[in-house]
């Protein structure tokens, strides 16, 4: 019963920093915001937004700001940069603001739905798993909205760095995620990768650690709004570090 207890008192405890690096996201802000607030408070559970916007010139920063405006300072803080930094600089930027014991990571652009959020926490909690992965590749999940090319490429992708690294993770370049924040500190600190790669880096670097991986399909949507910013020097940078990873781990 004891350990019930204490088991009881560190949910009631746990906290979900939320980082969402911004770059050009004006039109989808608001909406990955109200989605997630919808989601959150509907499960009860304690949770603040981080927005670091890096520079964006569409006037995504102000756009954050009256969102502030709207639901609060407690519940979404901005943390802006004045420029473009990298994906990893991002999230260790965002992380030395959360307050949060759990960071959840994931792309302002509507490709990834919040109400898969409560999913995540829930297989968390059940298993006590270091960090939950959302996956494409399961039964359950999927693309909407990519050309066959996108597609090959990504099934491609995945399938050559699971037969080179064999990472136990289904889902290597997805960037929906959710980290005990001690853990993803220690493999954002191991990481040497940036921009497109940084993801799969990170999966692999968990493995190495012994860290538990769970995994929750999702459906991945491709964004509604602006550009995508895939694109052939990310291809290239990828295969650079398939390379450099197949050689060190």
């Amino acid at each position: 019963m004891a350990a019930t207890a204490v088991d009881s008192e560190i949910t009631k405890s746990d906290k979900y920093s939320i980082l969402l690096p911004t770059y050009n996201e004006r039109e989808n802000l608001p909406i990955i915001i109200w989605l997630i607030m919808k989601y959150l408070d509907n499960s009860g559970y304690d949770y603040e937004v981080i927005v670091i916007d890096d520079g964006s010139p569409d006037g995504t920063l102000e756009v954050a700001k009256q969102l502030q405006k709207l639901y609060g300072s407690t519940k979404i803080v901005l943390r802006p940069r004045e420029k473009k930094l990298g994906l990893g600089t991002a999230y260790i930027h965002g992380i030395s603001h959360a307050t949060g014991n759990f960071i959840i990571i994931m792309d302002a652009d509507l490709s990834h739905h919040p109400k898969f959020i409560p999913k995540f926490i829930e297989l968390q909690r059940k298993h006590d798993f270091d960090l939950i992965s959302g996956t494409r590749y399961k039964r359950g999940g999927g693309v909407h909205g990519w050309d066959f090319r996108r597609k090959l490429i990504s099934r491609g992708a995945n399938f050559i760095t699971q037969l080179l690294l064999r990472p136990g993770a289904s889902d290597l370049t997805g960037s929906f995620r959710l980290y005990k924040k001690d853990v993803l500190l220690k493999l954002i600190d191991s990481c040497v990768s940036k921009g497109y790669v940084f993801q799969m880096e990170m999966i692999i670097r968990a493995r190495q650690l012994d860290y538990s991986i769970g995994e929750v399909p999702i459906t991945f949507v491709d964004r509604v709004y602006g550009e995508s910013k895939l694109g052939g020097s990310e291809i290239v940078q990828f295969a650079k570090a398939l390379l450099y990873l197949f050689a060190t781990t």
